[in-house]
């Protein structure tokens, strides 16, 4: 067999089987977030939307492992995902209030969960140190990316939630930081975790003198 055929059948297979992996990824993903949205205290603590989930590590796992193309690519089907299961129109009913909540509660806010290994690749590959504080601020990252793109929601789109005579955005900015900010610390702790468990590069325990 020449070469090039094998090389073909290999970048082939790879593709495949990062496709598996990602539909596994995502697949998970969505049943830790919808598990976590079940938790009682979470209506209670936010009846106008959001909940204390760690759904997004799945995807941030498989973004280190297959890097930041993969990563968007996967964060935004689910944010395909999360649309089709449960969108919520915004008060205001005219064309661009949609468009805006679309592409900021949905698409902007999960599909930048995938750029963690932007964040994390700073921080070097000297040793498993390194890598996994890397992994740990990769992922609280790409979550205040997230809770910035709600902020913005909010402001704009989701005022008339507001308590009378408060301001939307430092509304929304408190609102937010209820449950965004517990999410990006658990995930980050998490991330650290499973990268130390499961290094993402071999899919096995990180060994501590690299």
């Amino acid at each position: 067999m020449k070469p090039g055929i094998s090389t073909k059948k290999n970048k082939r297979k790879q593709y495949l089987l990062s496709l598996v992996e990602g539909a596994m990824m995502l697949a998970l993903a969505w049943v830790i977030d919808f598990i976590c949205a079940l938790a009682p205290y979470n209506a209670i603590l936010f009846p106008a939307g959001g909940s204390i989930t760690v759904g997004m590590l799945p995807i941030i796992y498989f973004a280190y492992r297959h890097g930041a193309t993969w990563g968007v690519g996967a964060g935004f089907v689910f944010s395909g995902l999360q649309l089709v299961m449960g969108w919520y129109p915004p008060p205001a009913g005219v064309w661009w209030a949609f468009v805006l909540c679309v592409l900021l509660d949905y698409v902007i806010a999960f599909t930048v969960v995938g750029l963690s290994p932007l964040f994390a690749h700073p921080f070097g590959e000297k040793t498993s140190v390194h890598r996994l504080v890397g992994y740990g601020v990769g992922a609280v990252a790409v979550c205040l990316l997230r809770y910035l793109s709600s902020v913005a929601s909010g402001g704009l789109l989701w005022g008339t939630y507001a308590p009378e005579g408060m301001n939307p955005w430092i509304y929304s900015l408190v609102y937010n930081a209820g449950y965004m900010l517990p999410n990006a610390i658990l995930t980050g702790i998490l991330a650290v975790l499973l990268c130390r468990a499961l290094d993402p590069r071999t899919g096995r325990p990180m060994k501590k003198a690299d």
